[in-house]
């Protein structure tokens, strides 16, 4: 992919640490860019292999798909969630692949991002009504993994969950580098390596 936002490149892992929404509750999260492909309504995407732990066990993993279109917006185009069973993962659960049960795929980032552009970022009445507005910039932020002056700032939330607000700062060429709840939880995560294989 070449969104400078969201590159995904195959091969490559963005190791996370923070706390859980509690504030003290410590996890990881790697987010890995698999050389993985899947079909879903007719578009080849890109798996990504996300699994958070705390305290080293395992809390979750899903298999998100994504997208890139000729204009370069990346498309979220839905998950699989692995279901933990004592204290490991186990079978897969169809989570919402879009264009099942009514579930519709939404942007995860444009191709030119401009402050207070709004969008869906996947659509599942009942389940999921993923919704984001471009803040602008982000400003400087300071990471275990290094200092960054210019950044995208994003927010996100979703009328099922009312009341949580999360803000996200993006580098280009990076991705997603620190996410953090602005009101509902005490959730966040700071990007700490970034590793190719």
């Amino acid at each position: 992919m070449t969104n400078p936002y969201l590159p995904l490149v195959p091969g490559t892992t963005l190791l996370y640490r923070g706390v859980m929404k509690d504030g003290t509750t410590p996890q990881v999260d790697n987010f890995t860019v698999t050389h993985r492909r899947k079909v879903v309504m007719g578009v080849s995407c890109t798996v990504v292999r996300d699994t958070v732990t705390s305290r080293g066990r395992p809390v979750e993993r899903t298999y998100d798909w994504f997208a890139q279109d000729r204009q370069g917006n990346v498309w979220y185009m839905g998950e699989e969630t692995q279901e933990l069973r004592h204290g490991r993962f186990g079978k897969m659960i169809d989570s919402g692949p879009a264009g099942v049960n009514g579930a519709q795929p939404g942007l995860m980032m444009e191709a030119h991002p401009t402050k207070d552009d709004s969008y869906w970022q996947f659509h599942w009445p009942g389940h999921a009504l993923d919704t984001a507005i471009v803040l602008g910039s982000g400003g400087t932020v300071r990471l275990p993994y290094g200092t960054f002056k210019h950044t995208l700032l994003t927010q996100e939330q979703s009328p099922l969950e009312p009341g949580v607000i999360d803000h996200k700062w993006s580098v280009r060429g990076i991705g997603y580098v620190e996410e953090r709840a602005a009101s509902g939880t005490k959730e966040q995560i700071k990007l700490v390596r970034v590793t190719h294989h």
